[in-house]
């Protein structure tokens, strides 16, 4: 009797959960299920938004150091081009990277301490230009990214092995110091016929320089030229070495790149202006302070290219990974002014080749 009382409760029990009977849906019932499912999983996905973005981090502001050469003012189109070109990369300046800006002021010795700063900051690339600047920047680190947007000759000052492949943390535009030596002293030629002595302005504590003296002597011979070295280190120097210029009685002058030299342009230019020297210069800058003629690369053309640099190792690619390439754009600035003082006429071959003559 317990066995049958067992077994009818144990059959009750199947069946209370044992599904019922499946009848087909109407029309009705099936959109209403529909509807029901899809609102709770709309307000369960509205409800999960804000947590999901709450949940992402926000995009990270990349920290660049800039190892400046001399003075915000001096830099000025420099650092403008700089931004522009961080800008074709997607980064805009306070909102996606943070630039601290560090500035020797023309004082090599300054560049040491100054990009020890940079590295302290841990910034996640260093911008440097300039022989000095980019050995002290690479000298201050070898992780952090450096990208050089511009250098005489990166592998002949022992910045990388090979342009094509220079390894390390170095990388970046580097000029092309044999044939803008040579050239630079064919234009002066060109525009002063009878040049035969050249005072050569240089600062022997720039490795750089001696570099570009040894293909400036090359050049010389080939035109037939007596170059005098007159080489000054600090700011002390300057009337020193101007006396020495002028016991030479050259009858131009050039000076080498250097961004100490460049600092100094106002005090040169008018030196020049005042022993009525024809003058090459390097940076366009001399000529915008009233120098004759300067011809090189387009410096604010390399420093716009910097930014690919930044924006490619930004995203994880390894600097020495990266060629080093060289300029693209040169530029021939003539000041007319400055050639109608001097009483020289400009060649219309040279007037064609300018890309700007100030008037």
């Amino acid at each position: 009797m317990g066995s049958q009382r067992a077994l009818a409760s144990s059959t009750a029990s199947s069946r209370s959960v044992e599904a019922p009977a499946m009848r087909p849906r109407t029309g009705a019932e099936t959109w209403r299920s529909i509807l029901h499912f899809g609102t709770v999983g709309l307000v369960v996905l509205l409800f999960a938004l804000p947590l999901a973005a709450a949940a992402q981090p926000a995009g990270k502001v990349f920290q660049i150091g800039y190892l400046g050469n001399s003075t915000p003012s001096v830099e000025a189109a420099l650092v403008e081009a700089f931004r522009q070109g961080l800008r074709e990369n997607g980064y805009v300046e306070g909102k996606d990277v943070v630039v601290h800006y560090r500035w020797a002021d023309g004082h090599i010795d300054a560049f040491p301490v100054l990009a020890a700063e940079l590295v302290r900051l841990k910034v996640d690339v260093i911008v440097a230009s300039g022989t000095p600047g980019s050995l002290a920047a690479q000298r201050a680190t070898k992780t952090i990214p450096i990208v050089v947007a511009a250098v005489g000759d990166a592998v002949g000052v022992g910045l990388v092995p090979s342009l094509a492949r220079p390894g390390g943390n170095v990388t970046g535009l580097s000029g092309l110091t044999s044939e803008l030596e040579g050239k630079r002293l064919e234009v002066l030629s060109e525009l002063v016929p009878k040049v035969g002595r050249v005072s050569v302005l240089m600062n022997p504590a720039n490795p750089f320089t001696a570099l570009a003296w040894k293909e400036t002597q090359a050049a010389g011979t080939k035109l037939r030229l007596t170059l005098h070295p007159a080489e000054v280190r600090t700011v002390d120097a300057f009337d020193a070495v101007f006396a020495a210029i002028v016991k030479t009685r050259p009858d131009a002058l050039v000076v080498i790149a250097d961004r100490f030299l460049l600092s100094n342009r106002k005090r040169i230019v008018a030196f020049a202006t005042q022993h009525r020297l024809p003058a090459m210069y390097p940076f366009r800058e001399f000529v915008d302070e009233g120098g004759l003629l300067v011809y090189g690369p387009d410096f604010a053309d390399m420093f716009r290219r910097a930014g690919r640099y930044i924006d490619r190792i930004l995203k994880g690619t390894n600097p020495g990974d990266l060629p080093m390439e060289q300029p693209t754009r040169f530029e021939l600035v003539i000041n007319g002014k400055t050639a109608k003082t001097l009483g020289l006429t400009i060649p219309p071959s040279l007037l064609l080749r300018a890309d700007r003559v100030i008037e």
